[in-house]
């Protein structure tokens, strides 16, 4: 604007619901730029939904190739490829105008440091540069990487032929304490060992994320040719929690923001234009489509993890998983209504 720092004074407001877009500044220098145009007179600027989701900094599109070797029951090698366009790069490039160097953690996190004790075990991330303005998303690589792995990990079980939970854990036990807990947790919530009533299906999922262990169960029913979520059990390790209302509230709020995403959400393009505008063509979950939701908070990991995030990730795998157990339909690419119906 051609101020001095003096000049300009900034008033920092409560966040309340950024997610990763209220990091950006682009918002900023355009209400800069029209207030200087009528020096004077006090500017607000406001967008309709259509402009935010229209010029809107997205998600990354992400893509994983996985392969696996199960042998006597034993998971013995886990080879996953992503690619994707950088986040970090992209976000920080913005922020301090130039990329960070080095390799990029965040594009396999999620993936690459994920607590199971697999004797060969490679994780290989691919940037992918694409003409899309990408940003930070709730839990970030976690949240397409928890997908590719979990998806896969269970994939591996079946075919080892061996219970999906079951699996998971003895890998977990071999390789961090906390992260057997949360499974142990929420096969014992849920019943996961218990008869399953007919027309119904169970999925596992668990990712070690910000430093905390998540693992989600969810189950689903078939309601007149449609899918239904309902019952949904979620178990952390947060080390020390210091406001257990407060973990659980953003415990469940991270599972929402991972289950719209997996069943409906998906931005696409024609012509360099974004296609969607709305909520009549990008939905989220609604109240009577929301399962409900049991959380249990651990405290065995000797460290306070976040809270925020890891709900996330483990969402979308634990519906694919269920609806795998239900169905038999591997359903390896998002959103999941493109192959199924959910109640609406």
């Amino acid at each position: 604007m051609g101020l001095d720092p003096d000049q300009v004074t900034c008033h920092v407001t409560y966040l309340g619901g950024g997610f990763g877009r209220r990091g950006e500044t682009d918002f900023v220098v355009l209400a800069a730029q029209f207030a200087q145009a009528v020096a004077g007179t006090p500017v607000q600027v406001t967008w309709s939904r259509e402009e935010d989701m229209r010029h809107d900094f997205y998600r990354p599109a992400a893509v994983a190739r996985m392969r696996g070797v199960v042998r006597a029951g034993k998971a013995l090698t886990l080879d996953g490829r992503i690619a994707a366009p950088s986040v970090t790069r992209q976000s920080m490039a913005r922020m301090t105008g130039s990329p960070p160097p080095g390799p990029d953690k965040g594009h396999v996190e999620g993936m690459f440091n994920q607590p199971y004790a697999i004797p060969n075990y490679r994780v290989t991330g691919h940037l992918a540069d694409l003409a899309v303005p990408i940003g930070v998303w709730r839990s970030v690589g976690n949240s397409f990487n928890g997908f590719f792995m979990e998806s896969f990990v269970d994939e591996m079980a079946i075919a080892a032929g061996r219970d999906p939970l079951a699996f998971r854990l003895e890998l977990a036990a071999a390789e961090h304490g906390p992260s057997a807990g949360v499974l142990r947790t929420v096969a014992e919530m849920s019943g996961w060992d218990s008869p399953r009533a007919p027309g119904t299906g169970l999925g596992v999922a668990m990712t070690h994320s910000f430093r905390t262990p998540t693992t989600v169960v969810i189950e689903v029913a078939e309601r007149n040719g449609a899918i239904a979520l309902t019952r949904a059990w979620m178990a952390c390790d947060v080390g020390t929690a210091l406001d257990p209302a407060i973990i659980e509230a953003q415990m469940v709020g991270g599972l929402v923001y991972g289950l719209s995403a997996a069943m409906m959400e998906e931005i696409s393009f024609a012509g360099g234009v974004v296609e969607q505008g709305n909520f009549t063509d990008y939905d989220a979950l609604r109240q009577h489509q929301m399962p409900e939701v049991a959380v249990r908070i651990l405290e065995t990991s000797g460290h306070i993890g976040g809270v925020g995030e890891p709900g996330t990730p483990p969402a979308a795998p634990a519906l694919a998983n269920a609806i795998f157990d239900m169905t038999g339909q591997r359903i390896r690419d998002l959103p999941l209504n493109k192959h199924l119906r959910f109640v609406g």
